[in-house]
């Protein structure tokens, strides 16, 4: 049976002063103003999957389904104001 493999304290200490960070002088959240946070990774059902061939498709598949979903709610509203309903009814 192999013996566990043990580090000593002097072992741990072997990495060269270049690459000693001085966290005092860190900046928080230095770049990430500057970060684009533009992509998302889903999980998406290999059912739903099959339907897609590639990022492209999904995305123009979403872009329809919002702007369906925009005339729906647009229309609703109308047909509120027409009908005197108001919010909540």
């Amino acid at each position: 049976m192999p013996e566990p493999v043990t580090k000593h304290v002097e072992d741990l200490d072997t990495m060269l002063d270049e690459y000693h960070f001085d966290y005092s002088k860190a900046e928080w959240g230095k770049f990430a103003g500057k970060v684009r946070r533009t992509k998302l990774a889903i999980d998406v059902e290999p059912k739903v999957a099959v339907a897609f061939s590639d990022s492209e498709s999904v995305n123009s598949a979403l872009r329809s389904l919002i702007e369906i979903s925009k005339k729906a709610v647009r229309k609703r509203k109308r047909r509120a104001t027409s009908t005197g309903a108001t919010k909540g009814e």
